[in-house]
């Protein structure tokens, strides 16, 4: 078929055609937003799921979401070894900036871009360009502890938005990478914004493993955050992804065809998006068959061994593949550490380091004491085929 039509989106981030299944989440965020920007007491969100499942793809419609209500909205991703106070900064000025065009809040704004200022000089952040006219405050945002600049910037911009009839969503992406520090402060910004009621919510996105990371910064923190699952599709909605922007386009798609790709997927966003795409491509159309998927499937393996999977091992240093490659061979997880020594012929004390290694780049997760398993969806049958 077409492929200038072809509906379907496998790009990282990417908002897919349909995006089934995630009303809960959107509506949970959205109730979160209206409470916010209303005074009332509104919970922080943390999305945690695997890579591929469309964490990303949420951060932005919440974000969109959030601005039609009314809502300034800022959005980061968090690299490895980026320091929050470099990240945000920038975010922090243009809402800054922006709150203090407004009447109403311009005195409090004026105030807290004085306390950029010095936070920007205190944490060594290059400034672009003058600000004219604005002074530093001595005393304001400038210890040099991140637990108290923070919050201070924070509170003056929820009460400048406050004053603006405003609220201001913070979306950060990739929160695992965030030092336990950087987090800390991070939590207790967010639970002076609680305390006072000012309209300032984060909704951040990773690894399954940032509940207990945030819970390891802040014991407070399970109470300060929702922490919805974000995981594959239920067939439904998998189906409801596949099916409903084929149609839209003036074709369709066999039953057969379609159970084949829901079930051999899982559910999972991403390979949904780029099988379907694939087929697409490939269909004679208007007619998409379980022929047309079959034939389909060892090319979107193809792409997803040369792109999806390949860009993640390529990071790992070889002693580092031959960890993941005793787990992928035991099975599919999750993985006892004392298995995979065993697989290996090591002693899990001696496998320490690569362990710590591949969490920190974000491979593979600790999903309980002992007990690991990879964090991309499906890598133990990509690391199998590749012998």
């Amino acid at each position: 078929m077409d492929p200038y039509r072809n509906p379907f989106a496998p790009g990282a981030g990417s908002r897919p055609p349909e995006l089934a299944g995630r009303d809960a989440i959107l509506e949970l965020a959205k109730i979160s937003c209206g409470r916010a920007i209303k005074g009332r007491s509104a919970r922080s969100i943390m999305l945690l799921g695997l890579r591929g499942v469309g964490k990303t793809v949420l951060l932005n419609e919440i974000g969109r979401n959030a601005g039609q209500d009314g809502l300034l909205v800022s959005r980061v991703e968090s690299p490895e070894d980026e320091s929050l106070a470099r990240l945000i900064y920038p975010e922090m000025k243009k809402v800054m900036r922006s709150l203090s065009g407004v009447e109403a809040a311009k005195q409090i704004a004026t105030r807290g871009l004085r306390g950029l200022r010095n936070f920007a000089a205190i944490f060594k952040i290059e400034i672009a360009g003058v600000e004219m006219g604005i002074e530093p405050e001595p005393g304001l945002a400038d210890t040099g502890d991140l637990q108290y600049d923070l919050p201070d910037l924070f509170t003056l911009i929820g009460k400048a938005a406050q004053a603006a009839g405003r609220g201001w969503i913070l979306l950060i992406d990739e929160v695992q990478y965030l030092s336990e520090g950087d987090l800390s402060a991070l939590i207790v910004s967010l639970h002076r914004m609680s305390q006072e009621g000012l309209p300032v919510i984060l909704v951040g996105a990773g690894l399954p493993q940032i509940a207990r990371l945030a819970g390891e910064a802040k014991s407070y923190s399970e109470r300060l955050f929702q922490y919805p699952p974000v995981g594959p599709l239920d067939s439904a909605s998998a189906s409801q992804a596949i099916e409903k922007p084929i149609i839209e386009e003036d074709a369709f798609i066999t039953d057969d065809a379609l159970r084949l790709i829901v079930d051999r997927t899982k559910g999972y966003p991403f390979f949904l998006q780029e099988w379907a795409s694939v087929v697409w491509n490939n269909a004679e159309g208007p007619k998409i068959t379980l022929d047309d998927a079959e034939q389909s499937y060892a090319e979107t393996l193809t792409l997803l061994d040369d792109g999806f999977f390949k860009v993640r091992i390529d990071r790992l240093t070889k002693a580092e593949v031959q960890f993941v490659k005793a787990m992928a061979e035991l099975g599919d997880g999750p993985y006892a550490m004392a298995d995979i020594a065993h697989m290996m012929k090591r002693t899990q004390k001696s496998l320490g380091p690569a362990r710590s290694s591949i969490i920190t780049k974000g491979m593979i997760y600790s999903t309980d004491h002992g007990y690991l398993d990879f964090s991309v969806p499906l890598f133990a049958e990509f690391m199998r085929r590749q012998g």
